[in-house]
């Protein structure tokens, strides 16, 4: 099954994998380097190193793993018919009043909620995709419902 990734997230991804898969050399030098200290079983720069392969490795057999299953959006493809999809800004704020904020629907492994990043799989995505500037919608949260309005979708980061 595909899972939706923003042309950044994928970026990220990449970035990310090249500079582990880079690492690769050092790490094995350092490996080679604490082999010459002997005896391997009190080791320590040996095992910090074997150690940081194997993170290493399965963090890039993990990003390799989401780039294969990843359906990259362009949001420039994207229909502009006034709805919220995937990869768009969207400026909300609560129906109560309050501040406003400008949120991105993004892949789950994008998501940042701090930064304005939230999953696609989240109740407040949920509740926006489909919808248009000026609906209300009501979010279902754990710490109880919460009424919000959609105030303008950008197509751009604002």
């Amino acid at each position: 099954m595909k899972v939706p990734m923003t042309q950044e997230g994928e970026a990220a991804l990449r970035g990310e994998l090249q500079q582990l898969k880079g690492r690769r050399h050092e790490i094995s030098r350092e490996i080679a380097r604490a082999r010459e200290f002997g005896d391997l079983k009190e080791n320590a720069e040996y095992h910090a190193a074997r150690e940081r392969q194997g993170l290493d490795e399965a963090r890039i057999r993990d990003i390799e793993n989401k780039l294969a299953r990843a359906e990259i959006i362009d949001v420039a493809r994207l229909p502009r018919n006034g709805k919220v999809l995937f990869g768009l800004w969207v400026q909300i704020a609560p129906q109560e009043g309050g501040d406003e904020q400008v949120v991105r629907i993004v892949g789950s492994d994008e998501s940042d909620p701090k930064n304005g990043l939230i999953s696609v799989r989240s109740p407040v995505a949920q509740a926006l995709i489909g919808r248009e500037a000026g609906d209300l919608i009501e979010v279902k949260l754990p710490e109880g419902a919460q009424r919000l309005k959609i105030i303008q979708i950008h197509y751009q980061a604002p």
